[in-house]
This record gives structure tokens, C-alpha cells and sequence, in this order.
């Protein structure tokens, strides 16, 4: 009967807090018992003691007890989630007590005001105090036992290993204790400094790494989960652990810079899962946008595209730089519409929602794109609006060349029209060598833009591959299909792509339009390139979910094993940026491409996919067509 209601109050109370008040009572009455406790034993004779004497001592001593209590208030601290601090506040909570009634003793022997036996000896105080502080503290041990051996009993069991034995170390560890979900336990910490190596944290040893990570102290311990807690640590070493927690089969996780939770208490939910971006195999891109600044600073910038992932983006870092206006175009409604709602409700974007403009429209209609050109006269023109899906452009290279193509078409020569200082266009690696038609017409707009160059207007392409988690990636695919459970699909086993992140892909972008002059085209260094059915089973991994298969499906097409940042006849040379080359390209004709888009748009008119892409073929020789319909429109050697 007593444990079915114990229990039912444990249940009922566990996630409760004492009142700060019942704290301070329960101080009080372990003052009191202290205070007998030490009278009892300093005292060698009854003679001279009288009751006043004795409540004398007793109202000074609780007095000046009390006030200390009132001042340093140990009584609010959550007795769960007690740390060293706790332990220092009772200790100094009972220690100054101890001094203003030895400073008291000692006055009143040079001054001799009050009879001496009305005031406690000095051993009594230090028995007081010493046992006042040891009554605290146990009782608050003895909560926090209760509390940990009965609230927690239903938890799973969790054991862990922590990558570092510092102080980031030390606080993973403690937040771990406290958690209500599990029941961690931490069998090793592992350091990289050998003078730690040894050495025990809590109860719990300083190892090497090679001591730890292996199959055979894994499997003894039942380790499950890796934590990696070294905030500043470098990315290559991070991925080089993270590579091998996840080779053990072990959950790994990392606890995040300290200037995400200084200010608050750090929990076992800030420990973050780590995610594929962390596992790109190189450091962060980082740039100096100086240049950016000046190029941008007071300017009206168009961007057109500008609710998709790339163009979004674009414009989330260009309003960090103050410009006059930012024209924000794009076709699709509802995108723009949660791009608008970001910005004009979210800081750091809405103190510019004066300068924000949002505008529905198509890149291809010459018309409206004229409007807007005579309405805003763009100093800057950021053209990210693309068809971008490999497939979908096969199947339909009309839309493909009218938006890629002669929508790059109008918005450059209404650049030039109404005096635009520079034109900046998003491409892809996949306008290198193209084996389909989306990357054939990026190529085409491409030489277009190279070709139109003034003295007034400068022409700038960007090229670079795939960025993680943008529309139609194949993250986001992988998220999906791991949340419905597998399969994992991918093309071809051995496909290989080049990969960066949304924001690093934009910040260069922004930087190598400013250092572009005219006609150039930039390639981005973007480390090695990163083998997909790797990724898939390292999502799988990360996941921690277990059975999930990786499905070959075959190349789709128009699709190739890997792509190139240059083509076979093309050079890169340094610029000032070392992650920004500049590729030295064939130059075309101005004339030439005139007549061959002029042909090119006549062609269209007919709707026939196959004239269509052979038009394409004589005008961009490279494009050979891989795994298409379109392969025996290439010529034969």
C-alpha cells in the first residue's frame, strides 16, 4: 500500500519544483538540529548556562544565519540539476556565518560588552557551521538520489562515449545526467592531448582514441552513441571521427559552438545530430565580401528567379549589404509568397523591408520583362531563373531553350537597354561537356551573355555543381525516402557529383561578380567530388534507422557518371580568391551567334523537339547526347 502511493506521488510530482520557501524551512530546521547538536558537545559544564544565555546564542547565531540564507538564496537552486556552483553557494552560505560570529567572539573579548556565555565558543560555531554545511549538502545528494533512482526508472539505457575532455566535455556530461528521455552513461572519454590520456572525469577515464573506437571496446561496453564535444574542432578531423563512429555502427553527435547556448543552460537536447554537410570533404568556403559591399552598397539590384534555393539565397546576403532597392523576380506564386513572408517577418531581413520589391513574372516574356527593366532600371542583375531538372528538360527542349536560352536572351539585352552595370549569371557544371539538353542550354546562354559584353554593361557567368539541400537535389530526395522508410535510390553506383552548400555556393557567386570585368566565366573550387551511393549510405547511417536498401535504378536520361567544371579544351587560371578560377573559353562571334539563335528561334516555331535539338548539337559541337532519344542525332566518327 505505502510503495503504490509512493509511486503514485513520484509519478504525480517528478517533474515538479519545490517552492523555494519549503526549502528554506527544511535550512532552517537543520540549523536548529545543528545548533543543539554543537551546544550538546562544546559544552564541558552546566555552570553559568542559563535559558537566556542559551536563547541569546541562538537568536544571534539564526539571525545572522537567515540573512545569509535571504542574501545568497541557496534555497532556490533546482536541486536536480545541482553543480559545483550549487556546492560552493551552501558552503559559502555557511562559512561567512562562521566569520562574522568569530569576528563577534573576538570583539567581545578585547570589549568585553556582553558576558561571555552569551555568545557561542569558538567550537561550537565551527561545529554549527561544519555540521550545518555537511546536513545541506547531504540532504540535497540525498533528493537528487531519490530523484535519479525513481524519476528515471523507466528510461532507456544509453551508453556513450565523449570525444573530448575538456570543458565542453564536462558539460555534455553533466546535461546527460539530467536528461528525462534517457538513462546515459558515459563509459570513456576520449582526448587527443596525451596528458589527459589516463587521467579519470567524473569517474570515468581519459582514453585514446584507438583504444575506444575499435570493434572489440564497442561491442565490451555496449557503446551506442558517439558525442563529439570540441566546438572549434577542425572539419577534416570532425569527418574523420564522424567516419569512424559511423563505420562502428555507432550514433554520432556533436555539441554545438559554445556561442550558441553561453547564455543559457546547456541540455542534452542541444547535443545536435551530425548531418551529411557536415561530411563534405573540405573546409567551409569563407570570403571577404569587402568587394561585395562596394558593388552592392545603395545599388538597385534585380534578381531574378529569386524563390528558388539559389536565388532565395541570393537575396537573403545581398540585403545584408544596404542595397537602395532589391527587385525580387520569379514566376512561381507560392514560392515567391513564403519568400516574402520570410523577409518581411523575420530578422535580420525585415529593418529592409523598404527596399524589398517582390515581382510575379516570366524571364521569357519580353514584354513584362521590359516593364520591369523601364519601371526599376537595375544597377545589378543576379539571373538565377532557370529549368533546371535533367529529366524534365529531355522531354520538353522547347521550354528548356525558350526559358534557359531566350529568357537569359531578354533579360541581358534589356541589361544592356537601360544600362544595367553588371550582369551575373548562375550556371552549372553541367553546361561543361553537356550530354543533355538542360546543360546544352546553359552553355547556349552561356556564349550568348559572353558575347553581348559593353564597355557599359559587364557580362559575369558562374559555374558550379550541385548544392545540398536546394530544390530537386538529391537530399531532400534521400530525407523522403528515408522517412517512408527505404528504399534509397540511386542512378548508378558508381555516379559522382561535385557538392557545396546553398550558402557557400551564393557567397561566391557575390564575390565573383565583383571581381568579374566582363565576358568571364568563374569556376568554383568545390574540393573532391563526393561519390552519391556513399552519401546514401552514410544518410542511412546517420539515421540510425536499420534495413534500409540502396536501389540501383539506371542512369536517367541525358545523364552522365560524373560531371566536369571544364571542358577538355578549356584552362582555369588564379584569381586573388583561391577558391575562384577563372576559365579561359572559346570566344564567339557576335554575328555568328546572332544568325545561329535567329535560326535557332525560327526552328522553334515548329515545335519539333528532334530539328530542335540538332539545331542545338551545330551550335554547342560538345553536346553529345548520353542515354537520350537524341543519341543518333550525333555525328559518327
Amino acid at each position: 500500500m505505502f510503495n503504490k502511493l509512493f509511486f503514485k506521488l513520484v509519478k504525480r510530482f517528478r517533474h515538479s519544483t519545490a517552492p523555494g520557501w519549503i526549502v528554506l524551512l527544511i535550512d532552517m530546521a537543520l540549523f536548529v538540529f545543528a545548533f543543539i547538536m554543537a551546544e550538546a558537545f562544546a559544552i564541558r559544564s552546566l555552570a553559568g548556562l542559563t535559558v537566556k544565555a542559551l536563547a541569546v546564542k541562538f537568536v544571534v547565531s539564526a539571525t545572522i544565519t537567515l540573512l545569509m540564507f535571504l542574501i545568497m538564496k541557496p534555497y532556490r537552486n533546482i536541486i536536480r540539476h545541482m553543480g559545483l556552483n550549487d556546492i560552493f553557494r551552501v558552503l559559502t552560505v555557511c562559512a561567512i556565518p562562521l566569520l562574522i560570529c568569530f569576528a563577534l567572539n573576538f570583539v567581545n573579548n578585547t570589549t568585553d560588552i556582553v558576558p561571555t556565555n552569551y555568545l557561542l565558543s569558538y567550537r561550537a560555531v565551527v561545529m554549527l557551521y561544519l555540521m550545518l554545511a555537511v546536513m545541506m549538502l547531504l540532504t540535497r545528494f540525498s533528493l537528487l538520489y531519490i530523484y535519479n533512482q525513481y524519476f528515471k526508472r523507466s528510461r532507456r539505457d544509453v551508453n556513450v562515449v565523449i570525444y573530448g575532455a575538456g570543458a565542453a566535455g564536462v558539460i555534455a556530461n553533466n546535461a546527460l545526467k539530467q536528461d528525462l528521455h534517457a538513462e546515459y552513461k558515459v563509459v570513456a572519454f576520449i582526448d587527443d592531448d596525451k596528458t589527459k590520456v589516463n587521467q579519470q572525469l567524473d569517474s570515468v577515464p581519459v582514453m585514446r582514441a584507438r583504444d575506444v573506437l575499435n570493434p572489440k571496446f564497442i561491442e565490451s561496453k555496449k557503446v551506442t552513441q558517439l558525442i563529439i564535444a570540441i566546438p572549434t574542432i577542425r572539419l577534416m578531423h570532425k569527418q574523420a571521427i564522424t567516419n569512424r563512429g559511423l563505420d562502428l555502427g555507432l550514433t554520432v553527435k556533436s555539441v554545438p559552438h559554445i556561442s550558441l547556448w553561453m547564455n543559457g543552460s546547456f541540455t542534452a537536447g542541444q547535443i545536435q545530430d551530425i548531418k551529411i554537410e557536415d561530411l563534405l570533404e573540405r573546409e567551409p568556403i569563407k570570403i571577404d565580401n569587402i568587394n561585395v559591399v562596394r558593388e552592392v552598397l545603395d545599388k538597385t539590384v534585380l534578381v531574378t528567379g529569386a524563390a528558388g534555393s539559389i536565388g532565395s539565397e541570393i537575396c537573403r546576403q545581398l540585403l545584408q549589404y544596404r542595397p537602395k532597392k532589391i527587385i525580387m523576380l520569379d514566376q512561381a506564386e507560392s514560392p515567391m509568397y513564403d519568400l516574402q513572408f520570410e523577409l518581411k517577418n523575420n530578422e535580420p531581413y525585415k529593418k529592409s523591408v523598404d527596399s524589398m520589391v517582390f515581382v510575379i513574372a516570366n524571364v521569357k516574356d519580353q514584354a513584362r520583362m521590359e516593364e520591369v527593366f523601364e519601371m526599376y532600371r537595375p544597377n545589378l542583375v543576379y539571373h538565377a531563373a532557370a529549368y533546371k531538372h535533367v529529366p524534365f528538360m529531355e522531354e520538353n527542349p522547347y521550354e528548356a531553350i525558350y526559358v534557359n536560352v531566350f529568357g537569359t536572351k531578354n533579360v541581358a539585352d534589356l541589361a544592356i537597354k537601360y544600362g544595367a552595370e553588371k550582369f551575373v549569371m548562375i550556371s552549372t557544371d553541367k553546361a561543361v561537356n553537356p550530354t543533355n539538353v538542360m546543360g546544352a542550354t546553359k552553355r547556349m546562354a552561356e556564349i550568348y551573355i559572353q558575347s553581348r559584353s559593353t564597355d557599359q554593361t559587364h557580362f559575369v557567368t558562374t559555374r558550379f555543381g550541385n548544392v545540398l539541400g536546394s530544390n530537386g537535389s538529391v537530399i531532400p530526395l534521400f530525407k523522403k525516402q528515408l522517412a517512408a522508410g527505404g528504399p534509397l535510390t540511386v542512378t548508378h553506383k558508381d555516379i559522382i557529383r561535385y557538392f557545396m552548400t546553398i550558402p557557400e555556393a551564393c557567397n561566391l557567386v557575390l564575390e565573383a561578380g565583383a571581381m568579374g570585368q566582363g565576358g568571364d566565366i568563374f569556376v568554383f573550387d568545390m574540393g573532391k567530388p563526393v561519390k552519391i551511393y556513399d552519401m546514401a549510405k552514410r544518410m542511412i547511417q546517420l539515421s540510425g534507422l536499420k534495413g534500409i536498401e540502396i536501389k540501383e535504378i539506371g542512369l536517367r536520361p541525358g545523364e552522365k557518371l560524373y560531371e566536369e567544371l571544364l571542358a577538355t579544351k578549356e584552362n582555369n587560371i588564379p584569381t586573388y580568391h583561391p577558391k575562384i578560377l577563372r576559365a579561359e573559353v572559346r570566344k564567339y562571334k557576335l554575328e555568328d551567334i546572332d544568325r545561329e539563335y535567329g535560326e535557332l528561334e525560327d526552328i522553334m516555331f515548329t515545335l519539333d523537339d528532334r530539328r530542335i535539338v540538332a539545331k542545338m548539337k551545330s551550335i554547342v559541337p560538345e553536346f553529345i547526347s548520353n542515354n537520350s532519344i537524341y543519341c543518333d542525332l550525333d555525328k559518327k566518327d
